[in-house]
């Protein structure tokens, strides 16, 4: 299979282009290095890749890049790229979202509907989409109701990916993910900010009383869903998380023993946009595709903080008071 996987730079998109090329897939990889965080960590995510024969690269945005000659003998669009973040999504930045997350992605949708020979073209969306609900898990068919300018914006690109499936038989397939973390995660998420900050003494902030859930996903689940993918019906909508949902708190206190230190916590009201608690029912991924997420908070977390430190150390990464 020739793949084509957007935002192939970034925390999944790396981790999947990886394990593409390991299946003995080609793969080519674009992305735009926005400057939601540094670029040299992007480059540091291609390292292994741009070894391999089996991996192109390109950057750029693919809202203006010729995605039609790009696309050429592809049989597989993993379309990741986007502007992340609830919080920076309000205010003057929304243009931004706008731009990366829907038109980038109508783009890309408009040149996959003159490709006969595509076989998926799975969007990674968020669990975002559902917005603050009181009524968990959360469910396929549960009507989004977004909570952010971000959450709208990946709603909207679901929208296009059904509409370009019902008009013009793009087989698509949304995914919803819930809360990714592992190594290379972004530095702006929270399990990020708090091992490099319990791990130097220095102060954490969190937002709400701790008791806020997560349903914590590890990104090789992730992958493997993204692979699965390849396998649904055109047209479907899946969740993708762990379908375990834990307590803030008691993850602070798990990172707190992985990196044998205890954390200096301040509490902030909550954010605007940020949701209580998420949770996913992933009992359709698990009927349709064999969707079964294998590694615990436990385990995925001792593999990000042992990744994370040692990066760290090698990178002499200074972190602010």
């Amino acid at each position: 299979m020739l793949a084509l996987v957007t935002g192939a730079a970034g925390f999944i998109g790396s981790h999947l282009s990886e394990k593409l090329v390991e299946q003995g897939h080609d793969v080519i990889g674009i992305d735009s290095f926005t400057s939601y965080y540094p670029r040299e960590r992007k480059l540091a995510n291609l390292c292994s890749l741009r070894k391999s024969g089996r991996f192109t690269f390109i950057e750029g945005d693919i809202a203006s890049l010729n995605l039609r000659r790009l696309m050429e003998g592809v049989d597989g669009v993993f379309h990741l790229a986007g502007q992340p973040g609830v919080r920076s999504s309000w205010g003057a930045g929304f243009s931004e979202y706008v731009h990366d997350n829907i038109i980038a992605t109508q783009r890309l949708l408009e040149a996959s509907r003159e490709r006969d020979i595509l076989s998926r073209f799975v969007y990674a969306s968020s669990s975002s989409v559902y917005g603050d609900s009181e009524e968990l898990p959360l469910m396929e068919q549960r009507i989004p109701r977004p909570n952010s300018p971000y959450g709208i914006t990946k709603l909207a690109a679901e929208h296009l990916c059904q509409v370009y499936f019902r008009n013009f038989e793009v087989p698509t397939v949304v995914l919803r993910y819930f809360t990714v973390y592992g190594p290379r995660q972004r530095p702006d998420m929270a399990f990020n900010r708090f091992i490099t900050r319990i791990s130097k003494g220095l102060q954490i902030d969190i937002y709400g009383n701790g008791e806020q859930s997560r349903d914590f996903t590890f990104c090789d689940d992730i992958v493997s869903a993204n692979l699965l993918a390849l396998r649904a019906t055109p047209g479907n909508i899946f969740n993708v998380g762990a379908s375990k949902p834990i307590k803030l708190s008691d993850a602070v206190e798990l990172i707190e023993r992985l990196v044998g230190k205890k954390a200096k916590i301040a509490y902030r009201p909550g954010a605007a946009g940020d949701v209580k608690n998420t949770y996913g029912d992933i009992s359709k991924a698990r009927r349709e595709i064999g969707y079964s997420p294998r590694v615990t908070l436990q385990k995925g977390l001792e593999s990000q903080v042992g990744w994370q430190l040692e990066s760290e150390l090698e990178s002499g990464v200074a972190v602010k008071a």
